[in-house]
């Protein structure tokens, strides 16, 4: 709806300006829960209302886009989401399915083209045997090519040898000769496999924007650090903030800061401006990879309590330094080991600065699936939001499922969304991609469907979850976004539904409730066995993606 290139709510004057009545719908607005039209001036939300309204108001001068009783909805944010490592995942080779170590052999012979043979989403504990491949196997699979195999949590990954010498991996921390490499020998493989020329680099992050554009994703939280693709990479993801025709990136960099001199040094030294010194500055690893922190052993593994990556003093120290810039910190962390270390360093930083400092910065923590009542408690004394993926319930937390396998009874207390909400603890929901896709649908069902019924939430907590609460993260300069009220930003998805409902409350949370008394919009049925279609995707009045039956 913009001018090419002329990003959404910038630089507008009276004759860019285009009005679009959408009508004949469902609005999902608090202005008014049984609203069937929207007008859209230019960038902003100007009106909503019923039918008869939207007749008496339409005029030639607009264009006019009949929903056929679809759902117009704020669009959709990730509060956690990594762009080029997306972008790989959807043009490498695809090892989701694979449920063997030949299968995945197999699938490395059969790669196409040439160079490295990257390939993503590999999970042994969903197989039969969960034997990986040898190295030598990996090779011949390979045919002398480079091989990076990403685990589907991408906290370790397969290599050939070839890409282990090229890496320079012996002696390196996780490497031990074998094709599985995690901790430092899995950094320094991806850092070599990631080693892209800029247009190759632009085109993978284009494509994971545009993915997330088809799927209703008005904006996304890029997690760059050092590890993952350096500050190249960051400083690409921004621009294309300022090209506009993408969902907006709102970047953040995981890097560590031992003073408030440090962080301000590290910030002014990105070459682009970003949200905070938070993200995948991880605390410790993953469960897959077995290298998230653990309190007791992991119960596939007698021994093995996993890696803390930080000491208490170098979180503390972080927390202090950006609490006093203002600035949001935060760190990657899932088990319980880690998240003991990171509420520890809050008290030792509020013991320095100020518990008030620590809480206004609004600092976040990334994942966090491990956590009882007295660490969820600790996380509401200091404002500390919580980013989780509810596809990570989805994918492993059924009986028998990887959480169970690594953690044994341990398990049923995984990602307490419920209680994390009961307690104040603000909470956004993301997908990590590419750990999980990014079907935000599927998300909000998982929120609803957890494994443990306890910490099932309501369809509005998951929906809000997913859009406005993203926004309030990232300590968004725009209280409105989120919200489809006039005056608003037109940040909004159309979505092709089944089936409109009030869906049931959470019976532990009556404040969610969604009864047709309390004027709540209504949201799609998600038991029909289909995520609804994306239909059209608009940030700030400008047009992402539209299917093309959208205006047919």
């Amino acid at each position: 709806m913009n001018q090419p290139g002329v990003p959404a709510g910038h630089n507008r004057t009276a004759g860019d300006r285009k009005v679009t009545m959408y009508r004949n719908g469902s609005i999902y607005t608090a202005a008014d829960p049984f609203a069937t039209a929207m007008v859209v001036d230019g960038d902003t939300v100007a009106w909503v209302g019923s039918e008869q309204a939207a007749t008496s108001i339409a005029d030639s001068s607009m264009e006019i886009i009949d929903l056929r009783g679809a759902l117009l909805a704020p669009g959709f944010v990730d509060s956690h989401a990594h762009l080029t490592e997306t972008g790989l995942a959807l043009s490498g080779v695809d090892l989701a399915t694979v449920r063997s170590a030949k299968e995945l052999l197999d699938a490395v012979a059969t790669a196409g083209g040439n160079g490295t043979i990257v390939g993503h989403g590999w999970d042994e504990t969903a197989w039969n045997d969960s034997s990986l491949p040898t190295i030598e196997e990996l090779d011949r699979a390979g045919a002398g090519r480079q091989v990076y195999l990403s685990r589907i949590d991408v906290h370790s990954a397969l290599v050939s040898s070839s890409l282990a010498a090229a890496a320079g991996l012996k002696g390196v921390d996780g490497f031990s000769g074998g094709a599985q490499v995690v901790r430092a020998a899995h950094t320094a493989a991806r850092m070599t496999v990631r080693q892209f020329p800029e247009a190759v680099r632009r085109g993978l992050q284009e494509r994971a924007l545009k993915e997330a554009a088809s799927h209703g994703y008005v904006a996304l939280a890029e997690m760059s650090a050092p590890h993952i693709c350096g500050p190249d990479d960051l400083r690409l993801a921004t621009s294309w903030n300022d090209l506009g025709g993408s969902p907006e990136v709102l970047p953040y960099w995981g890097e560590l800061a031992s003073s408030a001199e440090h962080a301000g040094n590290i910030l002014g030294g990105l070459g682009t401006k970003v949200l905070g010194l938070a993200g995948d500055l991880n605390v410790d690893g993953s469960l897959g990879s077995r290298t998230a922190a653990l309190l007791d052993d992991y119960a596939d593994a007698p021994g093995n309590r996993g890696s803390l990556y930080l000491s208490v003093d170098d979180a503390a120290r972080h927390l202090a330094a950006t609490s006093q810039l203002g600035v949001q910190a935060g760190f990657h962390v899932i088990g319980d080991a880690g998240l003991a270390a990171v509420l520890e360093a809050l008290d030792v930083a509020a013991a320095e600065v100020g518990e008030q400092r620590i809480r206004a910065a609004g600092h976040r923590l990334e994942h966090v699936e491990m956590a009882d009542q007295s660490a969820i408690d600790k996380l509401a004394k200091y404002s500390i939001t919580v980013s989780v993926q509810p596809g990570f319930d989805a994918a492993w937390g059924a009986p028998g499922g990887l959480y169970e396998q690594r953690l044994g009874g341990r398990s049923k207390a995984m990602n307490p969304f419920a209680s994390f909400y009961a307690s104040g603890v603000p909470i956004a929901f993301g997908s990590d991609s590419p750990v999980t896709p990014l079907r935000p649908w599927t998300s909000v069902r998982a929120c609803l469907e957890h494994s443990n019924p306890e910490q099932r939430i309501s369809a509005r907590a998951a929906f809000l979850g997913h859009t406005r609460a993203g926004w309030r993260a990232a300590k968004y300069r725009n209280p409105l976004m989120g919200q489809l009220v006039p005056g608003a930003p037109a940040s909004f998805a159309v979505w092709e539904v089944e089936e409109l409902m009030v869906q049931v409350a959470d019976s532990r949370v009556q404040s969610w409730s969604t009864d047709p008394r309390a004027r709540t919009p209504l949201l799609p049925a998600l038991d029909t066995g289909s995520d609804p279609r994306c239909l059209q995707t608009v940030r700030e009045g400008q047009e992402l993606f539209a299917h093309e039956s959208l205006r047919v």
